[in-house]
């Protein structure tokens, strides 16, 4: 192996954001959202009751410009489309607050089903009276609330796998 290729290599732990970063940008970059911030910041930036109803498509820029851009839309319900519209000034002035400049300047909606969101999962079955009583003496020791919680529930997740 030579010594040029060693060097490229990461030793330790690198921060995910940069790796990712790297796989994302091409993909977000085609719709418009550089490395694809929006999209996650998303309910941050509009607030949580539009975002349960909307998802941003992909920004449209004139040609070699990079603001007054055309941000579509998704809408999951065509109800919501007219308050929509009433709430566009503040939503614009909210999403280019976040990007630190204009960089859109109107919305263009479009109609059709949202993703599915992340559920939060399941809480897990109860144990067994036996591995109960083992997880409450293993964890008799631990003083810290926050750790006791923790490991508590790692030891459920544990004690539930077949």
């Amino acid at each position: 192996m030579s010594a040029d290729k060693h060097d490229q290599r990461r030793y330790g732990m690198v921060a995910v954001g940069v790796p990712v970063g790297t796989l994302t940008r091409p993909i977000f970059g085609r719709q418009g959202f550089a490395g694809g911030a929006m999209v996650v910041d998303w309910p941050a930036i509009v607030g949580a009751a539009v975002a349960s109803y909307t998802l941003p498509i992909r920004v449209r820029f004139a040609k070699g410009e990079r603001s007054g851009g055309t941000l579509e839309i998704k809408l999951a319900n065509s109800a919501f489309a007219t308050e929509l519209q009433h709430l566009e000034p503040l939503i614009l002035e909210r999403i280019n607050g976040y990007f630190g400049w204009a960089a859109v300047a109107r919305l263009k909606l479009r109609h059709g089903p949202l993703p599915p969101r992340n559920q939060p999962p399941a809480p897990p079955p109860p144990l067994a009276s036996q591995a109960q009583a083992q997880l409450t003496h293993a964890l008799e020791r631990v003083d810290d609330p926050e750790l006791k919680a923790v490991l508590e529930r790692l030891g459920r997740h544990i004690a539930a796998k077949p």
